[in-house]
């Protein structure tokens, strides 16, 4: 658990402060005045101040923040100020974390195409693959492996037979015909899980439910095939589009269900859901890891350029209907607004937190 509390609060920083640098870069473009820039949330640990900004390290280490001179409609007469800017600069810096998000995703599936993804094989794609292994993807509730303490993605490397010499294994064809010969004794598989060789003792059933065989367990034959790094270059960027257009669809779905029947999906999770996925994506592997990333950073571009209070969506809609107006808007009213809006994502936040902690128990 804390190992995956670590990896979380690692990945949520890398992609929050990747965000708000996006701010920073856009907003120093366009000459307005970065008061601070800090890595992590205050209280402050140490800063230094270069120019005009503060570079900040905040004890709380959740992303990162951007502090523009005039950002809240204040100090509108100071020609360095956000307020003080047209429309289009303004546009820029508040879509400017979005984009990072999605070029961030774009960089990572980069290397996740240059390292390779371990996944299911075919005839077609095995002889491509490397670092090939028989894994565990299924295990049956009740079944020998479920008692015998067999893991989902174990690599099943061979196995034992009494008084024989073990048997490595190279398909997943053999190892089903051994344990079916030996339905009813014991056998031990040399099982490789998390780095580390284990022995595993298991007795095949000789009568067991129908579609489950005599383990209850679902094989797969899984390898990794990398791409070279000219074809990785484009396949990154295209992964990443693709991985947006799907969430952007599975956004508009989960619209449609809220607004129709007034429930969330179930699927949904919250921070405790996250984290605990970010921790199986790093225990599967980096690659893993790397894409889970990826789409985390998407699915925050995709949630901050919704046009609802509060997010960076919301302040561009105020922007275009400033424009449309052809006068300010209030900012006691702007602010009114983006309050409720922030307390209505709190109370959201909280209720998929409770969704996600009654899943763990």
């Amino acid at each position: 658990m804390l190992l995956t509390a670590i990896i979380f609060i690692i990945v949520l920083g890398i992609l929050i402060f990747v965000h708000e640098l996006g701010h920073f870069i856009f907003a120093k473009r366009a000459k307005m005045r970065v008061e601070e820039f800090g890595f992590g949330f205050p209280p402050r640990l140490w800063g230094k101040k270069k120019g005009n900004t503060v570079y900040s390290i905040n004890w709380i280490p959740f992303g990162g923040f951007v502090k523009i001179l005039g950002e809240d409609g204040a100090d509108k007469d100071k020609p360095d100020s956000f307020a003080s800017k047209p429309l289009w600069p303004r546009f820029y810096v508040l879509v400017s974390g979005v984009l990072m998000n999605f070029l961030l995703a774009a960089f990572l599936l980069i290397l996740v195409n240059f390292t390779g993804l371990r996944i299911g094989l075919d005839e077609t794609s095995a002889p491509l693959a490397i670092d090939k292994q028989i894994q565990i993807t299924e295990i049956a509730a009740g079944s020998p492996a479920e008692r015998a303490g067999l893991k989902i993605l174990d690599e099943v490397r061979g196995l034992k037979l009494a008084g024989k010499a073990s048997i490595t294994l190279t398909d997943i064809r053999t190892l089903q015909e051994i344990i079916s010969q030996n339905a009813g004794h014991d056998i031990k598989l040399l099982i490789k899980r998390s780095g580390q060789n284990i022995e595993v003792s298991v007795q095949p059933r000789i009568n067991p439910p129908a579609g489950e065989g005599a383990l209850g367990i679902g094989l797969a034959l899984t390898g990794i095939i990398p791409h070279p790094w000219y074809e990785s270059l484009w396949r990154g960027p295209y992964d990443a589009t693709i991985m947006l257009m799907n969430i952007v669809v599975g956004y508009a779905y989960l619209f449609k269900v809220l607004f129709t029947t007034g429930h969330l999906l179930g699927g949904i999770s919250g921070p405790i859901g996250i984290a605990s996925m970010t921790g199986q994506a790093a225990r599967i592997g980096l690659s893993f890891l790397l894409q889970f990333m990826a789409m985390i950073s998407i699915n925050l571009a995709v949630l901050n350029v919704l046009p609802f209070p509060a997010l960076d969506g919301g302040r561009i809609l105020f922007l275009f209907i400033e424009k449309l107006k052809g006068s300010p808007i209030n900012k006691k009213f702007e602010g009114l607004v983006n309050a409720i809006g922030f307390s209505l994502l709190i109370l959201l936040m909280v209720y998929i937190t409770i969704k996600d902690v009654v899943k763990l128990f």
